[in-house]
């Protein structure tokens, strides 16, 4: 069990890595750290994700300009947390790409989600004081939208609620390359604080439904061959699903939260315990999907003040 708050005591500086996935088309992994996609068009770059401060984003820079010196046209967000959009300033004036419902969640709780995120994961804030504050989209689309690189076609959809319910995930059909954002993850703990779990098998199912050749996940390794992605896809869902039952089960009978943390522990710890920010996820988890079982379909609002209330009581 973990003895200091989600992940204060995670210091270790992350290997990086720069993977191709496609012609032209790149994954930037961090051992369990959030993920970045990169996809170079005709005359521009697209960077997916613009991690958490300028001085992670520019890590991804260099990334890119290991590769080409075209210039980052666009960056798209795929949802709002902060440890995934605070870091745009370093890409100078790019379009900046988010669904309507992302965007509309940074007006509701974007300030106490960065409050919260800094609070959990210092060590991803590293040089914080450079960010210049929230970060707002120039472009907003609902359901789907088509951006073309030049020639490249790349679409920009919704396909359901999971992680958020403004998850965008980013289509390159010419390579059958998708960007899923935190939809899927790949031997990493799903954060779903801010979820939907009744929605989440659906929509994973709509990825499923595009075939693709690889995967760029929001956390953990690129996923290379559709072997891979089913593997990926359906590991997430036992996640998913294996976290929010027992949750149900327990919400049901009038059980307490602590009570449904301990059902939840019994059957997801043996079979996910040893996964990236594993116990930094599993309370949020947990209160999120007892407060989804007893019929609360908008997530609660996370403060760091609610967060280590609900850590003291889950804890100890």
């Amino acid at each position: 069990m973990a003895k200091t708050f989600a992940s204060q005591g995670d210091l270790a500086e992350k290997h990086t890595s720069f993977t191709e996935v496609g012609d032209g088309v790149y994954a930037f992994t961090a051992e369990g750290d959030p993920n970045s996609g990169v996809i170079i068009g005709d005359e521009s770059v697209m960077v997916i994700e613009a991690q958490a401060t300028p001085r992670l984003a520019r890590k991804v820079i260099d990334c890119v300009r290991s590769v080409t010196d075209k210039p980052i046209s666009h960056l798209v967000l795929t949802h709002y947390h902060a440890v995934r959009v605070l870091g745009a300033s370093a890409y100078g004036a790019p379009q900046v790409i988010m669904s309507d419902a992302a965007r509309a969640m940074v007006v509701e709780r974007g300030q106490e989600d960065w409050d919260s995120e800094f609070g959990r994961f210092p060590r991803l804030f590293q040089g914080h004081e450079e960010i210049p504050g929230l970060t707002w989209p120039t472009t907003t689309f609902s359901d789907s939208m088509t951006v073309y690189l030049g020639k490249r076609r790349v679409d920009i959809m919704q396909l359901g609620r999971a992680h958020t319910a403004g998850d965008a995930v980013v289509w390159l059909p010419d390579a059958e390359v998708m960007f899923t954002g935190d939809i899927v993850e790949y031997h990493s703990a799903c954060y779903c604080g801010d979820g939907h779990f009744a929605d989440w098998a659906g929509t994973l199912a709509n990825i499923a439904g595009f075939e693709p050749v690889a995967i760029a996940p929001g956390r953990g390794d690129a996923l290379l061959g559709r072997a891979r992605v089913a593997e990926a896809i359906a590991n997430t869902a036992d996640f998913v699903e294996s976290t929010y039952r027992p949750v149900a089960k327990v919400a049901a009978r009038g059980g307490s939260l602590k009570e449904a943390w301990d059902s939840a522990r019994a059957v997801c710890d043996p079979k996910f315990g040893a996964y990236a920010i594993y116990e930094h996820c599993l309370p949020f988890n947990i209160a999120r999907a007892y407060d989804e079982a007893r019929g609360i379909d908008t997530p609660r609002i996370w403060t760091a003040e609610r967060d280590r209330e609900m850590w003291a009581a889950l804890q100890g």
